[in-house]
């Protein structure tokens, strides 16, 4: 008598784990520019390089399609995102607007435990800047970014969202790869400490207008850099 075939159970959460995984990976190759910005994508030559099949490469090219960070161009394919200095406008916009009122939210919902997590951060941000001369501070990310924190601070799923999710990578992407004459990392610092002081005195109208203010000076600097 044969023997009955063996269900392998665990074969799709491998798949979707080796999904997650390349997501991740694609993402930090994008946003540190290893692949290059308007570069186009070819599958079999990613699905080679990180020796995975083409089902789960296409599902992480569709997640960052939806992160933004690929778009598809008829007659042309998919192709990575290219950040214009007109987008970079449009989307420093809505940060200035969505992370404003992220702030005022974290001002009246955020934990004493998370103002002093805040504090060690801030702390050693200003560390970092004096030892690389500020020339990295913008590649801070996730729970190490204070514009992260703030917004998970805030309590609003749909800002979560938006702000975390869908257009995180593409500022991350901006930070990476702009020129060093496009930031300025001791007075962000200074900013982001008034707006830590803002919302650990509990003052929403100041964090929110002090985080809108730090937004719209960063682009000023992208706008400057498009009328020269």
């Amino acid at each position: 008598m044969s023997a009955e075939p063996v269900m392998n159970d665990d074969a799709p959460l491998k798949e979707a784990t080796k999904s997650e995984n390349l997501t991740e990976q694609l993402i930090e190759e994008i946003v540190e520019g290893r692949i290059e910005s308007g570069s186009k994508i070819s599958e079999p030559e990613l699905a080679k390089r990180f020796e995975v099949s083409r089902g789960p490469l296409r599902e992480a090219i569709m997640r960052l399609e939806g992160l933004g960070l690929i778009e598809r161009i008829p007659h042309v394919g998919a192709r990575v995102i290219t950040l214009s200095q007109d987008k970079l406008v449009e989307l420093y916009s809505v940060r200035e607007a969505l992370e404003g009122m992220a702030a005022r939210l974290a001002a009246q919902n955020i934990s004493d435990k998370e103002v002093g997590e805040l504090e060690t951060l801030l702390n050693r941000h200003s560390e970092h800047i004096d030892e690389v001369d500020g020339a990295s501070y913008f590649h801070q990310h996730g729970d190490f970014d204070f514009h992260y924190r703030i917004i998970k601070a805030s309590q609003n799923s749909q800002l979560v969202n938006l702000l975390c999710n869908e257009l995180y990578h593409l500022l991350r992407m901006y930070r990476y790869q702009s020129p060093r004459t496009q930031s300025r990392p001791e007075a962000a610092l200074k900013e982001h400490l008034f707006i830590l002081d803002a919302i650990k005195n509990r003052d929403p109208e100041l964090a929110e207008l002090l985080m809108r203010r730090h937004i719209s000076r960063s682009k000023a600097l992208i706008e400057k850099n498009l009328d020269s």
